[in-house]
């Protein structure tokens, strides 16, 4: 099975060694577009993609994502960062480049309910999520029988209100330096500001819609006893404001008072299951960059 796994991945995931991603935000001005494009022509770059946007023309914010090819890129990447710092001064960029080949390691948190881990899991081996899934952390040891035929390394940390500051110790000891991005997929623990320190933008969180209406214990029977009509999910990156962050992609479901309690979960777990999913594949391709407390995706 796990040979299996690992041929799928290889097959349908970026085999292009050759292909980087640039993403850019800087305050709007005219020749933005001509200065990179010329940048990369003028180091036989071929442009393949490229998505922009403004807030506003005059005064505002400009962002865009490239992707291009450059043959022998591997070995040329950093002298291309080295040189296109003299174009980001000139525009007063905020940006990055990355290498397309290089998957992301993951690291996903979960206590007791399976599935939004289900789903990222099921992308993974699909080759449809183009990652490296490093290890699952818990503080539960439910899971343990479900990830193992993954293959994939499964960390059992109980966390209490008097033990936290140890198991975030444990969790960061666990995940160290080799994970670019945290998933809480359904991880029914508040983040500390020190762990959050560690991963600035690089952790994601699901949650449903009834924020901040229904607070606390059995949101879905308070929606329902107030008759809602519609039940979504939010996918978002962890702040210091609880379910507060940049939010990443976000759904909805439309129901009716013939829908009971259970029904209402139900429709829940499949939105929160899709919306996370997006919100991982779009973080692990490069196509968000973070403006204040907003997202733009380029999806």
């Amino acid at each position: 099975m796990n040979t299996d796994i690992n041929n799928i991945n290889v097959r349908n995931g970026n085999t292009n060694k050759n292909r980087a991603r640039m993403l850019i935000s800087c305050p709007d001005q005219p020749g933005i577009v001509a200065a990179v494009s010329q940048f990369l022509f003028e180091h036989s770059a071929n442009i393949v993609q490229s998505d922009q946007y403004t807030m506003d023309p005059e005064g505002g914010m400009f962002f865009i994502r490239i992707e291009f090819d450059l043959p022998e890129l591997s070995s040329r990447i950093d002298q291309l960062k080295s040189d296109f710092e003299h174009v980001a001064e000139r525009f007063h960029m905020d940006w990055r480049l990355t290498l397309a080949s290089r998957k992301k390691r993951l690291a996903i948190f979960v206590s007791k309910e399976d599935h939004c881990l289900l789903e990222l899991l099921w992308h993974w081996r699909a080759g449809d999520l183009d990652a490296d899934i490093a290890m699952v952390i818990s503080n539960h040891p439910d899971m343990k029988s479900l990830v193992e035929p993954f293959d994939i390394p499964f960390v059992h940390i109980p966390v209490t209100a008097d033990t936290k500051s140890e198991a975030e110790r444990k969790q960061l000891e666990a995940v160290g330096d080799s994970v670019d991005v945290i998933i809480l997929a359904r991880y029914m623990q508040i983040i500390s500001p020190t762990f959050l320190q560690h991963f600035g933008h690089r952790i994601i969180n699901i949650h449903h819609s009834f924020l901040p209406a229904f607070i606390g214990g059995k949101p879905y029977a308070q929606a329902h006893n107030r008759g809602v009509k519609i039940i979504g999910a939010t996918a978002h990156y962890v702040t210091e404001e609880l379910d507060g962050g940049p939010i990443i992609e976000q759904d909805v479901q439309r129901v009716s008072h013939r829908d009971n309690v259970d029904d209402l979960k139900r429709i829940g777990r499949h939105i929160e299951r899709i919306v996370l999913a997006r919100a991982v594949s779009w973080h692990v391709e490069d196509r968000i960059i973070v403006h204040n407390n907003k997202t733009v995706v380029f999806n």
